[in-house]
Order: C-alpha cells, then structure tokens, then sequence
C-alpha cells in the first residue's frame, strides 16, 4: 500500500497493481495518465490526509510505504509504526523522508529506496530497470546543462498570502542537479531545523534570484502562486521576465519517481536553449 499518490505510482511501476489493497491522498495529485486505468480497482482509504489507524488497519495491508515520517503520526490519528507492528504490518519510510534524513536527502535517495523495495517485495528486476531509466534521464540532464551559465534560484511556496522559501532537503537537492544555484541553503539559520522556513517578501526580493521555483498542488494552485508573485514582486526579474517554474508538488516528495521528472523539469525552464 502507498500511503501517498507518489508511493502508489512506484509501486505500480514495479507491477504490483495486483496486490495493492489501498491507496492514499488520492485528492493530492493526480496519477500519471498511462496508470489511472490501472489504479481504478484499488480501493481509496482517504483523499487530502494520511488515512486514520482504523482505515488503513482494516484494509488488512501486509507492507505500507509512506513519503515521510509523518504518516506514521499517531498523534494525528494515523498508526504509528509501532502499531503496525504489533498488527503485522511491515511499514517502510522513504529513505530521504526519514527523521534523521529529511534535512539532507537527496534525488539519489531514490535508488536506495528502489533497491531496497524491488527486494523486499520481489520485484528486484522492474526496480533495476526503473532505476536504469532514472539514472540515464539525470545523466542527460547533467550533460545537457554542463557548461551553461549558472541560473540563480530560488524555491518557493505560496499558500494564501503565506510564503515560504525552501533551502534543504531533497527539494534543494532537485534544484542541484538540475544545475540551478540556490540563493537559500542548509547553511542559512532559517533552515537549521526544518528544510522550509516562512520569510517575508523583502527576504526574497533582497536575493533577487534569476528564476522562481514552486511546487502545485494543481492548476488552481498555480494561478494562484503566479498571480500572488506578480502582484508581490512586480519588479523582480524572476517575475518580470517570466523565468517562473511549476512542478507538481508531488514530484517533490521522498521516494518518488517524480524526483527525477522534476529535475528535469526545472533544468528545462532554467536552461531552454539546452533542451
């Protein structure tokens, strides 16, 4: 079972659509167009949080795969990977969402999560050739920005009128290797105890970045974000010469294939001429 739309796409690439017995959050991203077909008969546990410990327990799952620590919240009502222990459920958290990694995870997290599932749920061979594919996309990735001028970055999210700024985590790893220089990072005190930090609009106008990254939840958050920016920084080069990238927020979570889609997908709005 994946515990969010991203989990649930990789374990369909791996081919286990037939042993599936949820899926998660389901409101929270969609579900690549070639798997939707696929994914109808998986029967849906929740749609815009982690599914309660009552729900996911009663869909009877041998192995849960979450993004990050935080499904497993028994706080929040969700199991707590002890409890799924004690029921027999084997729980995996994304490599680069774990605790003690979330702060420096990285996109080649993914090839360790990859390898560890194809081997825990026998799927050794499709899970080498995803990470093959995944490797040779970065590769390409790296080649085709190699030798450009660096592009100043800065990533950003936006809800209401509240914004945030990105500078660790996998998500700074991502503009990394799509060869973007991010004008916030690990080093900043803002960021020394959680990959995001809310900032004031002055913080970001003052490193004055080349391109904005942000991530979406959909369409409508899009627009938002874009309308939110040009109203905000109507004088920010970012936003006057519309070096504005969108990536599907999913894309962004440990443990997904999407990691890499979004590496390429900002060294593309940062680098046109390269691609």
């Amino acid at each position: 079972m994946g515990l969010s739309p991203s989990q649930t796409e990789l374990l369909l690439r791996l081919g286990l659509a037939d042993r599936m017995v949820g899926q998660a959050q389901t409101a929270t991203a969609p579900l690549p167009d070639d798997l939707r077909a696929e994914a109808e008969g998986i029967p849906v546990l929740s749609e815009d949080a982690p599914p309660t410990r009552e729900v996911l327990l009663q869909a009877g799952p041998d192995f849960v795969f979450a993004p990050t620590a935080y499904e497993f919240t028994a706080e929040q009502g969700f199991a707590s990977i002890a409890q799924l222990d004690e029921a027999g459920v084997a729980a995996y958290i994304a490599t680069g969402g774990c605790e003690d990694r979330r702060m420096t995870g990285t996109v080649d997290d993914l090839f360790t999560d990859l390898e560890s599932l194809g081997r825990a749920l026998g799927a050794a061979e499709a899970a080498s050739g995803l990470a093959e594919a995944s490797q040779a996309r970065l590769d390409e990735v790296t080649e085709a920005v190699s030798g450009e001028e660096p592009v100043t970055v800065a990533q950003v999210y936006v809800e209401g009128g509240t914004l945030s700024a990105i500078g660790a985590g996998i998500e700074y790893d991502i503009i990394r290797r799509a060869g973007g220089e991010n004008v916030f990072g690990p080093d900043d005190a803002a960021f020394a105890d959680f990959f995001a930090a809310q900032i004031n609009p002055e913080v970001l106008a003052e490193r004055a970045p080349d391109a904005l990254v942000f991530a979406v939840s959909g369409p409508e958050h899009e627009q938002a974000t874009r309308d939110y920016l040009a109203r905000t920084f109507p004088d920010l080069d970012a936003v006057r010469e519309d070096r504005l990238v969108a990536i599907s927020a999913a894309d962004a979570y440990p443990g997904t294939l999407g990691n890499v889609d979004a590496v390429a997908e900002i060294a593309a709005g940062l680098y046109p001429g390269a691609f």
